[in-house]
């Protein structure tokens, strides 16, 4: 269930003049631009960024860009992107690190359907004039490239349908590969890329039928620390429960020595809309505190109040307003 707050009515130019208003002048007013865009869903930010650019002769992103600044520019603007377009961006940064963040292109590629992804490749060619595929194999290498290109590159069947004597049989391959220690062997690879997610789902649930521990629980076993099997564990993970997953990535940006906005940022903007409320209820149950309130608690600022409405936190929003 998504958390997002959003008006079933609403005026894309009245939105658009009332976002430049808050423009001008000596100060930018944030609180207007968090209860406008914090309020509002895909299709109707995609309505207020065309009314703007027509009104105004320029992209409402790059006025945010202008306006805005540091952790709460970059989550407001990744926001206000369409999904696929945000997907791109946040790949493109993710591959331009100077130590590549692997995570990222695996939620996109094992996350997302099909269909989405497509339409991520589509957009990154667009925004960036290369392909996805073109620049994760650039900016990664040995193992973990042969992963993550077959990854996004893969177009999985997205249907229902599970074959159960071919479950049975990759988990056999699985598990020799696992401890054999041949992670890099193309048909691992193979089954972990191109199988739908229910197939693999089936195949995952025998594997820990016979074998008493889950396949990613294996990974870890037989090769803890290593950064190719880290990344295999996160493709599981992905396909497995993503939203189990997402609340592990919130856990470990937050309880940390410094906070990993990104990482943050990241799970609340693209799930907003989706799952999120559903992540935060996996959350408490692990961590035994309500997200909303390790968000307030490790946040500050616009950033908070603009995390916190997308939670969908009316309460904590007016506080940290007022």
């Amino acid at each position: 269930m998504a958390t997002l707050i959003a008006p079933k009515e609403f005026s894309p130019v009245e939105d658009a003049e009332a976002i430049k208003k808050a423009c001008l002048g000596w100060g930018t007013d944030e609180e207007t631009i968090i209860s406008i865009l914090g309020h509002r869903n895909s299709f109707q930010r995609k309505l207020i960024r065309l009314a703007y650019e027509e009104i105004y002769q320029e992209d409402l992103i790059q006025q945010l860009n202008s306006e805005l600044s540091g952790d709460f520019e970059k989550a407001i603007c990744h926001w206000t992107l369409e999904p696929a377009e945000r997907d791109a961006v946040l790949a493109n940064k993710a591959l331009k690190k100077a130590i590549p963040d692997y995570k990222v292109i695996v939620e996109i590629a094992c996350v997302r359907s099909p269909e989405d992804l497509l339409a991520v490749k589509r957009a990154y060619r667009f925004l960036y004039r290369h392909s996805l595929e073109e620049d994760v194999a650039s900016n990664t290498n040995g193992p973990i490239r042969k992963l993550l290109v077959a990854a996004v590159s893969a177009y999985r069947y997205d249907g229902p349908e599970v074959y159960e004597n071919l479950a049975h049989t990759e988990v056999g391959i699985l598990r020799d590969d696992i401890y054999g220690k041949s992670y890099n062997h193309e048909e691992l690879l193979r089954i972990l890329t191109t199988r739908s997610k229910a197939q693999l789902n089936a195949t995952f649930n025998y594997y820990k039928d016979m074998y008493g521990r889950s396949i990613a629980k294996g990974l870890l076993g037989e090769a803890a620390g290593d950064e190719y099997s880290a990344a295999l564990r996160t493709v599981i993970r992905c396909i497995r429960d993503p939203k189990r997953y997402y609340a592990k990535v919130l856990r470990n940006a937050i309880n940390r020595d410094g906070t990993d906005e990104d990482g943050l940022s990241r799970v609340i903007i693209t799930r907003a809309e989706k799952d999120l409320d559903d992540i935060r209820a996996l959350y408490l149950k692990r961590n035994s505190v309500p997200l909303d309130l390790a968000v307030a608690k490790d946040t500050t600022g616009d950033y908070k109040k603009f995390l916190l409405t997308l939670l969908g936190n009316v309460k904590l929003e007016a506080v940290s307003i007022g």
